[in-house]
């Protein structure tokens, strides 16, 4: 770990699970020491069956369109395919198939397959995609729709409804808690002490996570304390607007590339006001 850099004797919480050590080894290189507490771990979803249903129905009948809200999604379903014996036929459909994504996540995993979205969501967050589909006729369209963890997405399925489609959603994955309350309970606490600089989150589920744990332990009023002097940081706007509607003030944000480098350079400039090297 370094000893010197621009967050030098920072603490950093770091809530992420998947890319936890590539984020803290940016960290770490600039100084920062980490509180690692992954809040959440990702599984294919349970009802496996369900999932094999509608891919089976896709590649059958494949929808007019199809709105891919995570890679994740895509890539779990691709999974499922390749246990299931379906991969050949999935490729196929999805080959012939429109693509509208939410952002930059599941056209780079289409990208990996050979293939283009049709449309990306004028701003990565739901209200970008329905405003994108005010300009698709989708009147007697069905429209699949691959769904954030089991998120029901109601705003766009009634926006799609409104629209005259016939929405086909599916869920190829969930969330489940990853650390055990303990830890998460150590965090609550280090953050209403002010042990914590800062605490950045790349997912919705972490901080909701983080509240659940909160109430459940009798300390929702610590978390409160503890987050309102602790620098929040958000990896993109839909975990921005999603923190602020909990009632969280998100001091920092990348602009406009959603990733964790971009994310690691605005914490830096938020407590130094320059950038971090761009080969870190």
């Amino acid at each position: 770990m370094a000893t010197e850099g621009p967050l030098a004797g920072r603490t950093v919480a770091l809530p992420e699970t998947r890319m936890l050590d590539v984020l803290a080894g940016l960290l770490e290189r600039r100084g920062a020491r980490i509180w690692r507490c992954p809040m959440v771990a990702i599984f294919d979803h349970p009802d496996e069956a369900a999932v094999v249903r509608w891919m089976q129905a896709f590649i059958a009948d494949p929808p007019a369109l199809t709105i891919l809200l995570t890679g994740e999604g895509l890539r779990r379903l691709l999974g499922v395919a390749e246990r299931r014996g379906l991969t050949q036929a999935f490729h196929e459909a999805l080959a012939q198939q429109p693509f509208l994504v939410r952002g930059p996540k599941p056209a780079r995993v289409l990208k990996e397959l050979g293939l283009e979205p049709r449309w990306s969501a004028v701003t990565p967050t739901t209200a970008g995609v329905i405003e994108t589909l005010h300009g698709l006729q989708l009147a007697g369209c069905s429209v699949g729709v691959q769904l954030y963890g089991e998120e029901p997405n109601l705003a766009l399925i009634e926006a799609l409804r409104a629209a005259g489609a016939t929405p086909r959603p599916v869920a190829p994955y969930v969330y489940a808690a990853k650390s055990d309350d303990d830890q998460v309970v150590s965090l609550i606490r280090a953050l209403d002490e002010g042990r914590v600089d800062a605490i950045l989150f790349t997912s919705q589920p972490q901080y909701r996570r983080l509240r659940e744990v909160a109430r459940e332990a009798g300390l929702p009023d610590a978390l409160e304390r503890g987050m309102a002097r602790t620098r929040v940081a958000a990896v993109g706007p839909v975990v921005a607007a999603d923190l602020e509607r909990l009632g969280v003030r998100v001091d920092v944000m990348p602009a406009d590339s959603f990733f964790m480098k971009p994310l690691v350079s605005e914490l830096v400039r938020l407590f130094t006001g320059s950038d971090a090297p761009a080969d870190c």
